[in-house]
């Protein structure tokens, strides 16, 4: 199982909407590389559920139910389904993760305007412990 963070603007499409719902279509993405995750991604795959804009912190765990899907009639872009897994009993914040050395290489530090990204094993466990989980 691989692991991945998405990011989403609470106000857009948040963590509350994505557990009212049940489940949701994860598209609109339109940057290649973060596409190319998005390709990556297989059923059962963990991903971080990540609120950018104000409140900058990741705050559930989301499963990936889908595959990647033609987004759009031209082929470039794709899609995947998610459905909510479990909050996070505590959020991690983007200064945690940035104050935390261990962190220094996650994609998400490094590329911070990629809304798609993956996760180490590694980076996982820490991210998973900085949550309570």
């Amino acid at each position: 199982m691989a692991h991945w963070l998405l990011k989403s603007e609470a106000d857009s499409y948040g963590w509350d909407d994505l557990v009212r719902d049940g489940a949701t279509e994860w598209d609109g993405v339109r940057n290649a590389a973060a596409a190319g995750h998005l390709r990556a991604m297989r059923p059962g795959d963990a991903a971080l559920f990540y609120h950018s804009g104000k409140d900058k912190a990741a705050v559930g765990v989301a499963t990936i139910s889908r595959a990647a899907q033609p987004d759009g009639t031209d082929g470039r872009w794709v899609s995947v389904a998610i459905a909510p897994d479990r909050a996070l009993p505590r959020p991690v914040t983007l200064a945690a993760m940035k104050a935390e050395a261990s962190l220094a290489a996650l994609p998400m530090l490094r590329q911070s305007r990629l809304s798609v990204s993956p996760v180490g094993d590694a980076e996982w466990a820490v991210l998973m412990a900085m949550a309570g989980l």
